[in-house]
């Protein structure tokens, strides 16, 4: 649960009373990312442009930005900010931090990759310097949850576990 009203921390749900009369919302974890139920949001946000998703036969926005190594096959229209493919061309954010930062005067938007790997190397973050947002130093943006833990890699294996079969050796 988290407080609008209050700018502290979550809380759980047995402190529900203690916030009573104010504006709060639940915060969910679906696929390692932090969503809200649509019913719940809609009342405090305008979400007129953001994608919403169906999981588990509700209706959920995500938090934060959810950005693809590769471009999605099949869609014409893409997130402004992560260019993630939306289902239809009414939305232009898959996020509500998308759509903060898509919204906001320090946007920087985001450079597509369909060069050579020569011209990766110049800019290797994929982001296209904007004078306006780099000068003031504002190029960060706050999450608007708390971070989704990260889990390490799978290490991977130097040789395959199947190979030539070897007898015991006899002694």
């Amino acid at each position: 649960m988290y407080c609008l009203d209050c700018t502290n921390d979550s809380f759980c749900s047995l402190c529900l009373s203690e916030h009573e009369n104010h504006r709060t919302i639940q915060i969910r974890i679906s696929s390692y990312h932090n969503v809200t139920k649509v019913d719940e949001i809609q009342k405090y946000l305008d979400i007129s442009s953001i994608q919403t998703y169906v999981i588990n036969s509700s209706k959920v926005l995500f938090l934060n930005e959810r950005p693809q190594s590769k471009p999605g096959k099949g869609f014409t229209n893409a997130c402004m900010v992560c260019y993630r493919g939306l289902a239809e061309n009414c939305f232009r954010f898959c996020s509500i931090g998308c759509k903060v930062a898509g919204t906001s005067g320090v946007f920087q938007k985001r450079v597509k990759h369909t060069t050579n790997d020569s011209d990766n190397s110049n800019n290797s973050s994929g982001v296209e310097n904007n004078s306006s947002g780099a000068e003031n130093g504002n190029s960060n943006l706050q999450s608007l949850s708390p971070p989704t833990p990260q889990f390490p890699p799978r290490s991977l294996r130097k040789r395959l576990r199947k190979g030539i079969p070897h007898r015991a050796p006899f002694s």
